[in-house]
């Protein structure tokens, strides 16, 4: 853990928001790339992915909000104090999808092409974010019981976990996201059908973040139904429902001949 990169002068420097930004960066210029590979205009793709990733932090950031209402409620100002860490990332995903119908039917942009570019670049900022949580000490995992383990001492750790090894469930997160971004670009290379790429995250992630929310020791991520369903279980089971069906649907539908929207 390492919150504090640097400071210049009296500004503070924290590794998550560096970490968040070098993923907002990285996002960018993937999808740049993999849309003039796809015949979007490039400078519309980077328009789009910047307001989108805006969007998706403040999206994420509401979300964590709602979970933890009463103590945003007695801290107001725990609103802005971002390098602390506290996105629920369910919540970037809707915050974006909204946006982008707006953006896309705007512009008359193809939505399926445009997702299927715009979720590599999102997966990139995921990976780098979940760094930052590892250098804000944030989204910290359960004891191992074992000596295997980081250990953690800051105030975000409840106090029963602070310096007991726990499961660096950031670096599986990241792990499992660098493997799955590798997945989604093989995708990407041989689709058959719009949307394959974006739908193929939307069944994957699911049950990766499921996986993790299962070694996760944080309380404040908050729960559907306590200690058993947390909320990005619960958003991931609706979303893999969701994103299976409309994947067999638009498949046979592509497979038969059918024109698809």
């Amino acid at each position: 853990m390492h919150p504090l990169l640097f400071e210049i002068g009296p500004v503070p420097v924290h590794t998550y928001g560096v970490l968040v930004a070098l993923g907002f960066l990285g996002g960018l210029l993937l999808n740049r790339h993999l849309a003039s590979r796809s015949g979007i205009d490039p400078d519309r793709m980077v328009d789009l992915s910047f307001w989108g990733m805006l969007v998706g932090f403040l999206g994420a950031r509401v979300l964590f909000m709602i979970t933890r209402i009463g103590d945003f409620l007695a801290d107001p100002l725990a609103i802005f104090r971002v390098w602390e860490g506290g996105l629920v990332f369910w919540g970037g995903p809707i915050a974006v999808f909204f946006f982008c119908l707006w953006y896309l039917r705007r512009h008359r942009l193809p939505f399926w092409k445009i997702a299927d570019i715009g979720v590599c670049g999102l997966v990139v900022g995921h990976i780098l974010g979940r760094f930052g949580c590892l250098g804000a000490g944030c989204c910290y995992g359960k004891a191992t019981g074992t000596d295997f383990g980081i250990r953690l001492h800051n105030e975000l750790v409840d106090r029963a976990l602070r310096g007991v090894p726990l499961h660096p469930v950031q670096l599986y997160e990241a792990f499992a996201l660098a493997i799955l971004l590798v997945g989604l670009l093989w995708v990407f290379r041989r689709k058959r059908v719009d949307g394959q790429v974006f739908l193929t995250y939307a069944i994957a992630y699911p049950v990766l973040r499921s996986v993790i929310e299962e070694f996760r020791g944080d309380s404040i991520r908050g729960f559907v139904i306590e200690g058993m369903l947390s909320t990005s279980q619960f958003v991931s089971a609706l979303v893999f429902v969701a994103a299976l069906a409309t994947l067999v649907y638009r498949s046979r539908r592509a497979a038969a001949g059918k024109a698809i929207a």
